[in-house]
């Protein structure tokens, strides 16, 4: 379909194509198996200025907004996401810094992130919250000079490698989620170290550590807004990069259906190519169909939000659900398209269905995020009557 993208946009996206076939496709089962960080690549992408994508003018960035990168995230991801993710997790940990840091802030931090330079990373969820992010338990007292933290985060993208945290803690325990604040907290901190790399079944080129803060002290200027003011930013915020979460299960579907008609046009059977089988093709053109739906959608929301609409909770939900589910029934379907070739890993479709099943689940569970769309729903019926 044609979505009409200005000449930037779709010179964006080609980069972003360019790179995930000649950078990301060679190396991809090499990644997914030894479960490394892509650190080449991720020089790679900064060389081609796609970290500046989603950074401000004003701070050495190309000033686009969610549809931008939506398009990279579908591009990269329609070859590995494991590395696409490893990208978007900067976006989002820069996120909250670029809505509401201080100008020294962004001043220090966001033109050095825009050079791809220092990766960042998000620190909300805890072993006791994970769909219920309010139950978070670290906490970060008041002292001279600033904050300690102690507490730990767990299954945070980029963990490890990043070189800037954005993480969420308790200034005030009494107020529970109202008393949550945002902290920017570098690498080096004393007294902020890492746990163990999650081995994961998908995503294995992503690098997912848990997060260790002992008497950590963070500097009073490193507090992001205002105290009191984390966890509504973090909702805020996670309504913003969902659509980047479902432009990545578009990638992930966009991939396996290539690979799924690709294969089925050679692999002959019954004297035939498979693709000629009517019941192939059913499945092969419901797959296409889920596809440029999803797509459709998670276009449109990018599009409502850099727009300036006010409040897409609803919008934003729908479209990592829909994408996310379309992925893991697009790559179900084509690795039983491909048989046995689609079940064995010389082939790439039992990554891509791997890969598929953590977009459910990562940035909202999509249980969680139904209910947070039936709530939006429940909202509008009350205002019409």
């Amino acid at each position: 379909m044609e979505y009409f993208l200005t000449e930037e946009q779709k010179t964006i996206k080609s980069l972003a194509r360019r790179i995930a076939e000649e950078r990301i496709l060679p190396v991809r089962a090499e990644l997914d198996e030894k479960e490394e960080f892509p650190w080449a690549i991720m020089k790679d992408l900064a060389d081609a200025d796609l970290f500046r994508v989603f950074i401000p003018e004003e701070y050495e960035g190309l000033g686009g907004g969610s549809l931008e990168l939506c398009l990279v995230m579908e591009e990269l991801s329609r070859v590995c996401s494991g590395v696409a993710i490893s990208y978007a997790a900067t976006a989002l940990g820069c996120l909250t810094l670029m809505e509401y840091g201080s100008e020294a802030q962004k001043q220090k931090y966001l033109p050095v992130i825009a050079a791809g330079k220092k990766l960042t990373a998000f620190a909300l969820t805890e072993a006791t919250a994970g769909s219920d992010a309010s139950a978070i338990r670290t906490t970060a007292e008041k002292a001279e000079g600033g904050y300690v933290l102690n507490g730990t985060k767990q299954f945070i993208t980029n963990g490890g490698d990043a070189e800037i945290y954005t993480v969420i803690a308790l200034t005030d325990k009494s107020k529970g989620a109202r008393g949550a604040t945002a902290f920017l907290v570098e690498k080096d901190t004393p007294g902020f170290t890492f746990g163990k790399k999650e081995k994961k079944m998908g995503i294995r080129a992503s690098s997912t550590r848990e997060l260790v803060f002992r008497n950590c002290l963070v500097p009073e200027e490193n507090v992001i807004g205002k105290p009191g003011m984390g966890f509504i930013m973090t909702m805020k915020l996670l309504d913003r990069t969902r659509p980047g979460i479902a432009a990545q299960a578009v990638g992930i579907a966009q991939g396996a259906l290539e690979a799924a008609v690709d294969y089925t046009r050679q692999r002959v059977q019954f004297g035939q190519p498979l693709i000629s089988l009517p019941v192939v093709q059913d499945i092969l053109a419901d797959m296409a169909i889920h596809v440029e739906a999803a797509r459709a959608l998670v276009y449109s929301v990018a599009k409502t939000i850099d727009s300036g609409a006010k409040g897409f909770t609803e919008e934003s939900a729908m479209a990592k659900v829909f994408a996310s589910d379309t992925a893991m029934k697009v790559t179900t379907d084509a690795v039983q398209v491909c048989g046995g070739a689609g079940y064995m890993r010389d082939y790439p479709l039992e990554k891509l269905m791997r890969d598929a099943k953590i977009t459910q689940i990562y940035e909202g569970s999509n249980q969680v995020l139904r209910n947070a769309i039936a709530i939006e729903l429940r909202k509008r019926k009350a205002r019409t009557e």
